[in-house]
């Protein structure tokens, strides 16, 4: 609150002197009688301190997926933000429709740019955020960041994608704190990591499990050249913790990038996932999620091991193939991801691990947006 100085009645005499000596107390004043506020403080995954005067309620994000962070903060997420992409496909139809129901606010909400590539500061700046979000894969550059910081915006750089064992975690406690959701944010993380820590812990004390191989093959579909595959990072990177071996990391050097038939063949996985949703369905993909039944599933998977060449690999020959939803993991649900992958890379080893129950506690205590029905094959 800014306090309104009386204009003073001086002598003439002496009246500049008087002026001068009110003009400088008028900062002490103003010190001692303004009500105290504390800045929040955080920094985002790169290591950059964020500072607020207040808690973020106008953010900019440029992933629908964020609004999954949030919905982990916040009783309503959307609420909170001001901007974003529209990018429901990477949301997921499915979620992106609970949200929708449940918030109808979020479809009039300001579009703006979901890469890079198509940023426009002045689009930013026109949303008039008090807090811009940033995904660490597709962040503006250095300028850019500096002439929105320099409009009065502050920037985080966010990251569910690149490095998810590092930086899900990190994203849920800096928004946490920059939007004075701490304690909600603390919750988040300490199930995200009592789940992880129940498999890191069984695979240190069964050293002689071994590492299968494991195919992952990223939007698969009977219409598209083979194969999309994880390297090193995203979800190749959570194969590696549930103690199998991602035979794209052997070539691609990068969170995700294509292999050929003819390696995977000569690689001899033995266990297949294959990741579709939805937003397959024009593309003659997997077909997975709570707008499926597993018939259907099981069918569209049929059809994509049915490519030439696919009967030979031993995951194939031994049955060990499965389908998860893309929306399942570049997110905080991403827990769920590391027990299904946990279960089908050593089966007997995580036969206990109920994902849906998992799911289903998530839903009760932590996410204000429920997940509903299965986004994974049995």
């Amino acid at each position: 609150m800014r306090m309104r100085l009386a204009r003073p009645r001086f002598a003439e005499k002496g009246r500049t002197a008087g002026l001068v000596a009110l003009l400088l107390l008028a900062p002490a004043l103003l010190a001692a009688t303004a009500p105290a506020t504390a800045e929040i403080v955080a920094k985002d995954v790169t290591g950059r301190t964020i500072r607020l005067e207040a808690p973020a309620h106008r953010i900019l994000i440029d992933d629908g997926r964020y609004f999954l962070n949030l919905a982990l903060l916040a009783d309503d997420p959307v609420s909170l933000v001001v901007a974003w992409p529209h990018d429901s496909n990477r949301l997921g139809e499915e979620i992106y429709a609970r949200f929708r129901q449940r918030f109808p606010a979020i479809e009039t909400l300001k579009h703006t740019a979901s890469s890079s590539r198509t940023l426009s500061v002045e689009q930013v700046l026109a949303a008039d955020p008090d807090l811009a979000v940033f995904s660490l894969m597709s962040k503006p550059s250095a300028r850019e960041i500096e002439l929105i910081e320099a409009a009065g915006i502050p920037v985080a750089i966010a990251d569910n994608v690149a490095d998810p064992l590092a930086n899900v975690d990190r994203t849920l406690l800096m928004l946490g704190t920059l939007t004075g959701n701490e304690a909600r944010a603390e919750a988040a993380v300490a199930f995200r990591q009592q789940r992880y820590r129940v498999i890191a812990e069984r695979l240190a004390s069964h050293p002689d499990a071994g590492r299968p191989k494991v195919f992952l093959e990223a939007h698969a579909s009977t219409s598209t050249d083979c194969c999309n595959s994880p390297g090193t990072g995203s979800i190749g990177a959570m194969i590696d913790f549930a103690g199998g071996h991602n035979i794209g990391a052997d070539v691609i050097d990068r969170a995700f990038g294509k292999i050929s038939l003819e390696y995977v063949i000569e690689a001899k996985p033995e266990i297949y996932i294959a990741t579709g949703g939805a937003y397959m369905e024009k593309r003659s993909g997997v077909l997975v999620g709570p707008y499926y039944d597993p018939e259907r599933t099981a069918e569209t998977l049929a059809k994509v091991l049915a490519r030439t060449g696919f009967s030979e690999l031993p995951a194939v020959k031994a049955g060990n193939v499965h389908a998860l939803s893309h929306q399942l993991f570049s997110s905080p649900l991403d827990v769920l991801t590391i027990e299904l992958l946990a279960k089908w890379i050593h089966p007997d080893l995580f036969s206990d691990i109920d994902v849906a129950k998992t799911r289903d506690e998530m839903n009760a205590r932590l996410l204000s947006v429920p997940l509903e029905g299965v986004y994974w094959s049995e």
